[in-house]
């Protein structure tokens, strides 16, 4: 095996593309971008030939809908390499799920997973960009008429489409098709959920899986997405958060409107009309968390944070944390000095983070690239995701203000012609047609950190009791959201690594035990 490429950017290897998210929005399960900086070199095989750059952009025509064919095609963006690939090897396959795929190309070499795969297994690598985002798009906008052959199953139907039919840019390329040559499918996130739905809802196709943090299990209420968060981040600030959240809940839900008035002044949000923004937008520090990486320091936003609560005068708080008095002051004052203006640049609080102003266009602009809205549509159709306060019961880094209805009425307010009454969401169909929690299929590897905050949809949830098999095993590191998929996780932590080993030996003896399918 050839010695992998060197990790020139170990400290930046998991950025999260929470830029392009609007604040007091959830953020989307997406797949971390693994940077590449000579994306635009020439690349060179093993065997010496010199092959396009990374970034080299292809296309293919993809069906419309695939229940109704003489609709037509649209052009689907996929980037491609054989770098690694000799006759007989496997194709790894990976769309990066809700997102423009341009800056994924990362995943076609060993800085991940994928590009292990294909170094182990002599194969080529190709990430393709999911319809509906990034500039692979049906229609020509992302209206509610577009969007309704926006679905999992047509999803799940474009990756058949594409083994089936692509001619691969590279020697007998036209005939690598899944009969013929093993195709991996890989996936991060929601993309690895998509690796766990198309294995179950296309038997067969696929030789052999790989799926990272994969969200398996539809979820409407969502409330376990804070629980890794809270279980594994500092006592104290936690202790602390739990604190002003509980504070904040006693004092909108009572009659003080001096009270009121003085808590929402104290964050810079002085001028918003309604309080369950103002409480909603304190799950703005905690999103945070979803950004984090073993191979990165503690200099995160998310850690400046905690910092900001718990160090008092050089001296850090106990476990207990220093109490509602002093979190409350120092969290109001990291809002307003340093978090606002981050999050909000030049707008106002109420522009910025509120959520009834339905003129906005976050709410009303339907042009193509906006992952936010295009995921939204999956939100409120078919897998939920709110992120919400915990039960009465459970202790809660969130407002119990936030509640599921909060998140709903967004639903109505993005697509109004599809929902005139906050949504219906298909949840128990979703988790029907795809076997959420209860998938069992063959040579489908299952990868999953213990601080990722989407643990709980995954087959890793606590009190899930799906059994690791060597079919379909399931391994967990320390890591955090979908740190498995990066090189650079895996160097900077022992138990991400293991998980990466036992995924390449898997995949190893399942593909060396395929055979191509008779005529």
């Amino acid at each position: 095996m050839l010695p992998l490429v060197k990790l020139s950017l170990l400290a930046t290897c998991c950025i999260s593309l929470v830029s392009a998210r609007r604040a007091n929005f959830p953020p989307l399960p997406v797949v971390p971008v693994v940077p590449l900086e000579e994306s635009t070199a020439p690349v060179t095989s093993r065997n010496g030939t010199v092959l396009p750059p990374y970034n080299t952009t292809y296309t293919f025509q993809q069906l419309i809908d695939h229940n109704n064919p003489s609709l037509g095609t649209f052009t689907q963006r996929y980037w491609h390499t054989y770098e690694f690939y000799e006759p007989g090897g496997p194709i790894i396959l990976m769309t990066p799920g809700e997102a423009n795929a341009a800056p994924y190309t990362g995943y076609l070499t060993n800085r991940t997973i994928n590009g292990q795969i294909a170094q182990q297994e002599n194969g080529a690598a190709i990430v393709i960009e999911h319809r509906f985002y990034g500039l692979s798009n049906p229609h020509p906008d992302l209206s509610v008429n577009s969007l309704r052959v926006h679905t999992i199953q047509q999803a799940i139907d474009d990756l058949e489409y594409f083994t089936q039919n692509v001619v691969l840019p590279m020697p007998n390329g036209g005939n690598l098709k899944p009969s013929t040559t093993p195709w991996i499918l890989v996936g991060g996130s929601y993309s690895g959920a998509l690796t766990s739905w198309t294995m179950v809802n296309k038997p067969g196709l696929f030789a052999a899986g790989y799926a990272s943090s994969a969200v398996v299990e539809a979820i409407l209420d969502f409330w376990q997405y804070f629980e890794p968060e809270r279980l594994f981040m500092a006592a104290n600030c936690s202790a602390d958060i739990e604190a002003v959240v509980s504070h904040v809940d006693k004092v909108f839900t009572g009659k003080n409107q001096t009270a009121i008035q003085e808590i929402k002044d104290s964050f810079g949000m002085g001028d918003m009309t309604h309080l369950d923004d103002v409480a909603g937008s304190l799950r703005e520090n905690l999103w945070d968390w979803q950004g984090l990486s073993l191979s990165t320091g503690a200099g995160a936003i998310f850690f400046q944070f905690c910092d900001a609560l718990e160090v008092k005068n050089g001296v850090n708080a106990p476990a207990s944390g220093w109490g509602v008095d002093h979190a409350l002051s120092a969290w109001s004052s990291f809002w307003t000095e340093t978090y606002l203006a981050l999050i909000c640049g030049d707008d106002t609080a109420e522009d910025c983070l509120g959520t009834y102003n339905t003129s906005q266009s976050f709410w009303t602009d339907t042009s193509i690239d906006d992952a936010n809205r295009s995921w939204f549509w999956i939100v409120c159709n078919e897998v939920g995701y709110l992120q919400e306060s915990a039960p009465p019961a459970s202790p809660s880094l969130v407002s119990r203000i936030i509640q599921p209805g909060y998140d709903l009425r967004q639903c109505q307010q993005m697509f109004p012609e599809a929902f005139p009454q906050p949504p219906n969401v298909q949840t128990a169909r979703t988790n029907k047609l795809y076997d959420g929690w209860n998938v069992t299929i063959s040579n489908l590897f299952f990868a999953n950190g213990e601080r990722d905050p989407w643990r709980y949809s995954t087959v890793s949830a606590p009190g899930v009791n799906l059994k690791s098999t060597s079919s379909q095993p399931i391994a967990v590191g320390e890591g955090y959201h979908c740190a498995d998929l990066s090189t650079a996780e895996a160097t900077a932590n022992p138990s991400v690594l293991a998980v990466q080993q036992k995924g390449l030996a898997s995949i190893k003896s399942w593909i060396a035990a395929w055979k191509p399918k008779k005529a």
